[in-house]
């Protein structure tokens, strides 16, 4: 037993071992062997030689046992959401959304890799008509995944689902306070892909999180706090490995005049407080147009007083699993009441370790720590602007760009594209994240890069160019032997291609 006392929430490494514990009552989840820069090599050659062979077996092979993984997990959901609740404090129907989704990616990414990575013909060029023109995307070999603790399978998945189906051996770091998660469905991959160490995890903090970076892997995907993410891009700089960054947000949500109320409440109420606010995508600040504010925030004031916060399994809103966040939420809350703004819902009561309950925040100034820095709990601002031009204006005003929402009618679409943010849900929240055929990344300190889709696909494989000769030059530009009248028959035939004004 470690000597270290055990605190709900907080992982412990001690003698080289990694121990985690519930959030609400510190019982021990699981004991994890800590690895260290020698470990990391190991996997690391490990994984080249593994890599080659899953790149061997080809789009077919790679999406037969894909999908037998995703099939292995499926029949199992139940004991991966009793452990995803046990490790978190997720309540069970918030696990089971999430697995579900991931389980959503990583067929998409088995079933579409192929379509968009292999091999086709391109359109050639007129000037290179003895040439055939030829695309492929490859995988990089390795790829270091370092994932996070607020949705432990999903968003890990929308890395290692699409660096698999690309053809890469992946090794995974998960977050030091939900590693007994990725390690069972991890343990599932094994079981239907037992011949080569494809998929391998390493156990640890952020010590282990930096071996990885600097173990040799071809490129870097990390999933974590905008701050951390700088460290890693400065890191891999050094060796011009390339990097996939989802970091925070700021989400905002517009309510138009002409707004379905009541699904709007219902979906801000959601997409505000799921996974008790812990998601870089979950809405933190609303903004609503004069005419239905008041009704607007009534409603929701209704939907979210009936929520339920508590450490069992059925509860809404469960535990915050990092325990030192709940220091942030408590004095982004502080600051909004501080500087006049009031709570129409919770306030400082809210805080109440290691749980926060729903809170609304109203008249909140635009610079308060409430609207400018991701709090990442269960906490929302709604703000009463005049127009929806002015909703634009604010929503946009952050270094963040990752997701948000628009609620309306004739005018939704159009807004929605005028938000600087990755991705935006019209008349819903957060439903982005679910579809497999969607990218899903931002833009400013939400990170550089895409997850999902074929973009996601193409993030975890490099571009090949191919060009073939088909036939002899009719006009030999690529040599030294060209005439004077080769030259003049380039000439005319620039000036012929390119004779728009």
């Amino acid at each position: 037993m470690s000597a270290v006392p055990l605190i709900p929430g907080v992982p412990v490494i001690e003698d080289g071992t990694l121990t985690s514990t519930n959030p609400v009552t510190g019982a021990v989840v699981g004991t994890f062997p800590v690895a260290g820069a020698e470990d990391l090599a190991a996997a690391v050659a490990g994984a080249r030689e593994a890599g080659a062979w899953w790149r061997r077996l080809g789009f077919d092979g790679r999406r037969e046992r894909l999908l037998r993984w995703a099939g292995a997990i499926a029949r199992r959901l139940p004991e991966l959401t009793a452990l995803m609740h046990a490790e978190g404090g997720k309540p069970v129907a918030d696990a089971t959304v999430e697995a579900a989704a991931a389980l959503e990616h990583l067929a998409w990414a088995a079933k579409n890799a192929r379509r968009v990575l292999r091999l086709r013909r391109q359109r050639g060029s007129i000037m290179l008509a003895e040439f055939s023109a030829w695309l492929e995307y490859q995988p990089y070999g390795v790829v270091g995944v370092i994932g996070p603790w607020n949705y432990p399978i999903h968003t890990p998945m929308g890395s290692l689902a699409y660096a698999l189906a690309a053809g890469n051996a992946v090794v995974f770091k998960p977050s030091e306070y939900t590693p007994a998660i990725a390690d069972w469905y991890v343990q599932r991959f094994a079981e239907v892909v037992p011949e080569q160490p494809v998929l391998q995890i390493v156990f640890g903090g952020g010590e282990t999180g930096a071996a990885l970076v600097a173990s040799g892997v071809d490129k870097v995907a990390f999933t974590g706090s905008t701050a951390t993410g700088k460290k890693i891009m400065a890191a891999c700089a050094e060796t011009l490995t390339p990097v996939l960054l989802e970091c925070g947000g700021k989400d905002a949500m517009i309510v138009d005049s002409d707004a379905d109320l009541d699904a709007a409440a219902d979906a801000c109420c959601w997409g505000a407080l799921t996974n008790a606010g812990q998601a870089c995508v979950s809405i933190e600040r609303a903004y609503v147009v004069a005419p239905v504010y008041d009704a607007f925030l009534d409603k929701l004031v209704g939907r979210v007083s009936k929520l339920r916060v508590g450490g069992d399994a059925d509860a809404d809103l469960g535990p915050i699993t990092m325990p030192g966040q709940i220091d942030i939420i408590a004095r982004h809350i502080d600051d909004a009441l501080s500087r006049g703004g009031r709570a129409v819902v919770g306030g400082r009561e809210a805080v109440q370790p290691p749980f926060v309950h729903p809170t609304i925040l109203v008249d909140v100034p635009q610079d308060s720590t409430a609207i400018t820095e991701e709090t990442f709990g269960p906490t929302l601002t709604v703000t009463k602007v005049a127009d929806a031009d002015e909703a634009v204006r604010l929503a946009n005003a952050t270094s963040y760009g990752l997701g948000g929402a628009v609620f309306g009618r004739a005018r939704a679409l159009s807004l929605a594209r005028r938000m600087r943010s990755g991705m935006t849900a019209v008349n819903g929240t957060l439903s982005f994240a679910g579809m497999g055929s969607l990218p899903f990344g931002g833009t400013g300190d939400s990170g550089i890069g895409r997850i999902h889709g074929a973009d996601g696909l193409r993030e975890f494989a490099r571009p090949k160019a191919i060009t073939k000769r088909r036939a002899p030059s009719l006009i030999p530009s690529t040599t030294f032997d060209r005439t004077p009248t080769d030259t003049s028959r380039i000439v005319k035939i620039v000036r012929l291609l390119h004779r728009h004004r």
